[in-house]
């Protein structure tokens, strides 16, 4: 593939996944802001404890395939539809096995209700098991912006459905349904965008050549989740379905920013680095002009996020959400590195490094089990923070094994990162004086929005940054 064909093809992609996270969480913002205000910390605790076990078995389900799909240099109908069998089996199976271990998840909460709900809620990992195979094509052929369409009209239609039954007055079961929606329309959708179709002539000879590769991901992923999960599960079984509440309804935001940047970076980095993968020089340019993009759209999104999260969540949750605040401000701050540690692993998965992959999650794992219990006695608050502190820490360590892959080194990351991240500093610290005596709320998140992007971007013009000047080209083209 050509220079120049790449590039088009990267900033295209790029184009089209950032504004379809951004539309996305867009609406999510809408949607979330109406369902919180309706309903009650105690409904977003119940549904929130089922999160990472859906999770769980949404990892189990697609088993590291997409990944493993999208590094295959020559890729057949028979190795996507022997995913495609395979992870439905799974799917279903792993749904049979949380069906009847439901009672038991809520004996562990000391929740009753949760038994009707996990019964259902897990039902979106079998829709999803329908879609793996079609995601991946969709993915390998870089059809973002198709990708794009599906997810939008998925996430409107499923918010507008929680909405009404929210309005209703059926509690949490307005975000079960919510939820199902949204699975059963997004995987839908990604049929009808792809050409390709499964038969029932099934091999399943292309699973065994992937699952070394895939099975290492699916490891990976599940321990991931694992980690990014373990403060509600902790709640849940020690705390009130209220604390839990407030650490979903903090967690959502900081996810929806970080995703809408995540996603962005995520649907060209592992195809694109993937594609050049043979050619070590140009790897890594294109290696480090997605990881200083990543940092100059994360770090001024999240950080900015936690700069205005006192007004944000009074005026749009209102103040009985107002515990939240802190806990979303230091969740913005981990959530800040997301989009670089996710281009770090593709890097390393283009190279077909599941192994350090696994490896290096395991080990957080363990340190992250390690950091909450010794932060228990602190309370939520303090948990929340010793994960933070130690997911940021591994960003370095991320770095470490990039470099060993390609030689980009601790130089060249912070020659990357802290032109933005102190750009992104002084915006906010200016910002902050500026507007410390405004008190009327609607007043002091605006001008604290529009402070900080100003000075944010004039900063970085006035240093002739050169991603700057690339994105703007190409938004005006």
């Amino acid at each position: 593939m050509a220079e120049s064909t790449l590039k088009e093809k990267t900033s295209k992609g790029l184009f089209w996944g950032g504004l379809s996270s951004f539309l996305q969480q867009l609406l999510n913002a809408v949607f979330g802001i109406y369902l919180a205000r309706t309903l009650s910390p105690d409904d977003y605790g119940l549904v929130g404890m089922l999160a990472v076990f859906s999770l769980l078995a949404l990892i189990l389900q697609e088993g590291g395939f997409i990944s493993a799909l999208v590094n295959r240099k020559e890729i057949r109908h028979e190795d996507y539809n022997a995913v495609f069998w395979f992870n439905l089996l799974v799917a279903l199976a792993c749904y049979v096995l949380l069906f009847f271990c439901a009672p038991l998840i809520a004996a562990y909460f000391r929740q009753p209700a949760l038994v009707k709900i996990a019964r259902w809620s897990f039902l979106g990992f079998v829709l999803a098991g329908l879609g793996t195979s079609h995601r991946a094509y969709l993915t390998k052929k870089l059809m973002v912006k198709e990708m794009a369409i599906v997810t939008m009209v998925a996430v409107t239609v499923s918010g507008l459905v929680g909405i009404f039954f929210a309005w209703k007055g059926y509690g949490y079961w307005a975000l079960v349904i919510q939820s199902l929606v949204l699975a059963f329309l997004t995987n839908a959708g990604f049929w009808l965008a792809s050409d390709w179709r499964p038969s029932f002539r099934v091999d399943f000879q292309p699973v065994k050549e992937m699952f070394r590769f895939s099975a290492k991901l699916m490891l990976t992923s599940a321990l991931g989740i694992l980690n990014a999960n373990l403060v509600t599960v902790i709640l849940g079984r020690y705390y009130s379905a209220e604390r839990v509440g407030y650490y979903t309804q903090a967690s959502k935001w900081s996810s929806m920013g970080s995703t809408v940047l995540s996603g962005m970076v995520n649907s060209v980095s592992h195809p694109v680095l993937a594609e050049v993968v043979d050619e070590k020089e140009r790897q890594v340019r294109v290696f480090r002009k997605i990881i200083r993009f990543a940092a100059f759209i994360s770090f001024p999104a999240m950080l900015g996020l936690a700069f205005i999260a006192p007004e944000f969540i009074l005026l749009a949750l209102k103040d009985k959400w107002a515990d939240s605040i802190l806990l979303l401000q230091i969740l913005c701050v981990g959530g800040a590195v997301l989009p670089l540690c996710n281009t770090c692993v593709n890097l390393l998965l283009s190279h077909g490094r599941s192994t350090q992959y696994m490896w290096a999650n395991i080990v957080l794992f363990v340190l992250i089990l390690a950091a909450m219990y010794l932060s228990y006695p602190l309370g939520v608050t303090g948990m929340v923070a010793a994960v933070t502190a130690l997911n940021l820490l591994w960003l370095f360590v991320w770095a470490f094994l990039v470099r060993r892959q390609i030689g980009y080194t601790l130089r060249q990351l912070l020659a990357d990162l802290v032109p933005f991240l102190g750009a992104t500093l002084a915006a906010i610290g200016v910002a902050y004086l500026l507007t410390s005596g405004i008190e009327n709320r609607w007043w002091l998140l605006t001008a604290k929005i529009l402070i900080t992007a100003s000075l944010y971007f004039l900063t970085l013009y006035l240093a002739k940054s050169v991603t700057l000047k690339e994105s703007l080209a190409f938004l005006l083209k």
